[in-house]
């Protein structure tokens, strides 16, 4: 077993990762365009890959970027990459650039890089984290993009605030994260995300599937308003799992800390995810 990644592929071929290369005149270097999916893996195997892969081939088509691109490509380089880093928790991460353009800004035969790093992944439910809202709407909201300017040029504002991250809104609806989903609890006990104009996150599903259970969903705008009145708010992601959020903008959601509801989803997600190890 390896403590680091040796390997990634570049275009279906075998590349050590010191020699790895990209030229200076791919759309994703030029223009920033360009897709990425990104998934764990678990006991060496990826955990929700048929809906990871699923989203970034729909990534790939609304960018123009799907040619001969399959499930079954996809999944023959990922094991490839399994089997020669020898990394049994990891993240593997499937880019798909815009290519060699002739003129930096005409779309080209896409690249496709895959990559695996090894991660250590929360077994558990972290403390609870502070957000900041800021204004903003991304471009190809359903689109995994390699697009997050915004998300790092806010990096110092939101330190300033001292707050974790960033919860975007527009329209006076709450959003999403950079790299997460947003949930609430709602004063009608409901389990609430917006679902228009955001990314749809596997996590994200597998929440909405776990809550359906037991608890009434309703996916529906959360506006501003909202949040001032909900009882819980947690993240999700596919490494962040359930992450509860104690406070948005300096105010307190609920009592400020981490609720039953959010416990009892994140205790049922995990254990689809590590179930077997």
């Amino acid at each position: 077993m390896n403590s680091s990644a040796q390997f990634c592929l570049i275009n279906g071929q075998l590349v050590p990762i010191a020699t790895a290369a990209i030229g200076v005149n791919d759309l994703s270097l030029q223009r920033g365009y360009g897709i990425f999916d990104f998934f764990k893996v678990v006991g060496g195997k990826p955990v929700f890959l048929d809906d990871h892969l699923e989203r970034f081939l729909f990534s790939a088509k609304e960018m123009r970027l799907d040619k001969g691109l399959t499930t079954g490509l996809l999944t023959g380089q990922v094991q490839m990459l399994l089997e020669k880093n020898d990394l049994p928790e990891s993240g593997v991460r499937l880019t798909l650039t815009g290519g060699y353009s002739p003129d930096g800004y005409s779309l080209a035969n896409p690249n496709l890089v895959v990559t695996q790093t090894p991660v250590t992944l929360n077994r558990g439910l972290p403390p609870g984290i502070e957000l900041m809202t800021y204004p903003f709407q991304r471009q190809l909201p359903r689109v995994k993009t390699i697009d997050y300017l915004m998300a790092i040029w806010l990096q110092p504002t939101i330190r300033q605030n001292q707050a974790n991250d960033v919860l975007y809104k527009s329209e006076g609806v709450v959003r999403e994260c950079p790299r997460a989903n947003f949930f609430i609890i709602n004063n009608k006990g409901e389990l609430q995300t917006t679902r228009e104009k955001l990314l749809w996150g596997i996590t994200r599903k597998k929440v909405l599937e776990i809550a359906g259970k037991f608890l009434p969903v309703a996916e529906k705008d959360i506006t501003v308003a909202d949040l001032a009145q909900s009882r819980e708010a947690f993240i999700t992601s596919t490494t962040k799992h359930i992450t509860p959020v104690i406070a948005i903008d300096g105010q307190k959601i609920g009592p400020g800390e981490p609720g039953e509801l959010t416990r009892l989803l994140s205790e049922g997600l995990l254990h689809q995810v590590f179930a077997d190890y």
